[in-house]
């Protein structure tokens, strides 16, 4: 049955009981009486969280595409969500049912002129207007540019999640079938069937979208933690019971080097870690995270552009903090962070991609104060404080390019890697008083009360400075 077609591409959210909380992208609000969802749906990647209250912890959200448009004839796209009341949080509606509901109110053009509110990130914007808090335009198109379905894909539903929970469909539909007999499905074919399996099951919850959906409870294996005697899958069934897997990069910061490597170089790869970059990401499916990307499986799958895995990554983790408080999440993009700015050798390789994080980096930091309880304790000077994590990074990074010199600079563009690392620091000398140099005051004298002067010496800057007795040693063994 064919349905009227809204004139601009729109989400519909039906059902929504009213003061609930609701978010797009950057703008969060209390939902009305009146309220049925979005119009005016600019072209890109959008997320959408709802929580049954202000105080609820608990955020359930999903992303979704909304494709440029491709000729005037072409059918603005309809994405339709029903609340559901025993859940609480938004299902798959059909068409159908949807339109059903938008006769109830008057039909297609009295919803779109009265109960939908034109897409906008700033509660003062006009209509149709696409501007942040602070003025900016484009700032959540800015903060998604590497983001792709592909990526999303495997985010939601990494290769371990999809071939388990085709394993336990198929053994639940056919007993005499073995988990080994199970064959792992694409990214694609996961969300159906876990639908399907849903919908067929005794389960109480009800069929909703699982595809590219994720809440505040979701979590990556390696995050969890651990229970001595349990395996991580274990771990996560007593723990996480049925919240999602999210699909990360399998960073460990704790073995750097490669399989084999002693000595020299495994200090040196322990101190640089640009083989961890480059292992983690490498070339094709099969070098992210062991295992096949989310949309084509392992082996013959499309290759991967390991820069905008990296970037895109950090780009979905960093958004999922700043709308669910996802923990999992802040600890991978971490990892990234930890990752990158203690990469040397990568850097004059690499310099574009380096150019492009420190630019992405800028854009997230902007935003910290947005982080709900403050993405770092930004004024704490104590070592275990965020703040002295993310400046600790930035110092050892200056370190880095400050001992790129003569021949170091010769590859084309690296030249844009420091003058990219300048706008960070300048930005956060001047929001947070940060002086990543090494130009401290060590020691000198100090007068007393009495005015007696003595010598003094300092040496609390020699833990973030790697010297004195914190400096690393090559040990020969």
């Amino acid at each position: 049955m064919s349905h009227p077609t809204p004139p601009t591409p729109t989400l519909l959210l039906l059902h929504l009981p009213p003061s609930i909380l609701c978010s797009i992208d950057l703008l969060t609000f209390i939902t009305s009486p009146t309220f049925l969802g979005i119009k005016n749906l600019p072209p890109g990647y959008h997320f959408v969280f709802t929580s049954p209250s202000q105080s609820s912890s608990l955020r359930d959200g999903f992303w979704f595409h909304i494709p440029p448009p491709s000729s005037s004839t072409t059918p603005c796209p309809t994405l339709y969500r029903k609340w559901n009341p025993e859940h609480e949080y938004l299902i798959e509606c059909a068409e159908d049912e949807g339109w059903a509901a938008v006769n109830q109110r008057g039909g297609a053009q009295v919803v779109y002129e009265k109960f939908l509110t034109p897409y906008r990130q700033s509660a003062g914007a006009g209509d149709g207007e696409a501007v942040d808090d602070d003025g900016k335009e484009g700032a959540w198109e800015n903060l998604t540019k590497h983001i792709t379905s592909k990526l999303l894909d495997r985010f939601t539903s990494p290769p371990s999640a999809t071939a388990a929970a085709a394993a336990a469909a198929t053994a639940s539909s056919d007993p005499t079938t073995t988990t080994a007999q199970a064959p792992p499905p694409t990214a694609t074919t996961l969300a159906h069937s876990n639908n399907n399996n849903k919908s067929s099951s005794n389960h109480s919850a009800p069929q909703r979208r699982r595809e590219w959906t994720l809440t505040t409870a979701s979590s990556a294996l390696q995050d969890l933690d651990h229970i001595p005697g349990l395996s991580l899958t274990e771990t996560r069934s007593v723990i996480g019971g049925e919240e999602q897997e999210l699909g990360m990069l399998g960073i460990d910061l704790k073995k750097t080097w490669r399989e084999g490597a002693v000595g020299r170089e495994r200090t040196e790869q322990a101190r640089d870690r640009s083989w961890l970059l480059a292992s983690i990401c490498g070339c094709s499916d099969s070098g992210i995270n062991g295992g096949g990307g989310g949309g084509g499986g392992g082996g013959g799958g499309p290759s991967w552009d390991w820069e905008e895995v990296v970037l895109g990554q950090m780009e979905i983790c960093f958004l999922m903090i700043l709308t669910l408080a996802n923990y999992s999440c802040l600890e991978e993009w971490k990892r990234i962070l930890a990752l990158v700015m203690t990469c040397e050798s990568a850097v004059g390789e690499r310099p574009t991609f380096f150019a492009e994080f420190l630019r992405l980096l800028k854009r997230q930091l902007e935003r910290v104060d947005d982080v709900e309880g403050g993405l770092f304790e930004m004024g704490d000077e104590d070592s275990s404080g965020g703040g002295m994590f993310l400046r600790g990074l930035l110092k050892g990074f200056k370190r880095v390019l400050d001992g790129f010199g003569g021949d170091g600079w010769v590859v084309e563009g690296a030249e844009e890697v420091k003058e990219e690392f300048e706008e960070v620091e300048k930005w956060v000398r001047e929001r947070f008083g940060w002086e990543l140099g090494d130009g401290f005051l060590r020691s000198g004298m100090l007068e007393l009360e009495d005015g007696e002067m003595v010598e003094m010496e300092t040496g609390e800057m020699e833990g973030e400075d790697e010297s004195g007795e914190y400096a690393p040693v090559v040990v020969e063994l």
